[in-house]
């Protein structure tokens, strides 16, 4: 992978996180809705799922 791809990658990572962190916040202050964990875990998973095939690509 070429040093462009690593850092695209990277940014994606960091901006899925970012997402992730703000569901899990946003749970929090409506518990109603969801658990704030399960709400995050179920990003980061979707982000595990999407990248997985770039990274062993």
């Amino acid at each position: 992978m070429t040093t462009l791809t690593v850092l695209v990658l990277v940014l994606l990572i960091l901006v899925f996180a970012l997402v992730s962190g703000g569901l899990a916040y946003l749970a929090h202050r409506h518990p109603v809705a969801r658990e704030p964990l399960v709400v995050g875990l179920t990003a980061l998973t979707a982000l595990g799922a999407l990248m997985t095939p770039v990274f062993t690509r």
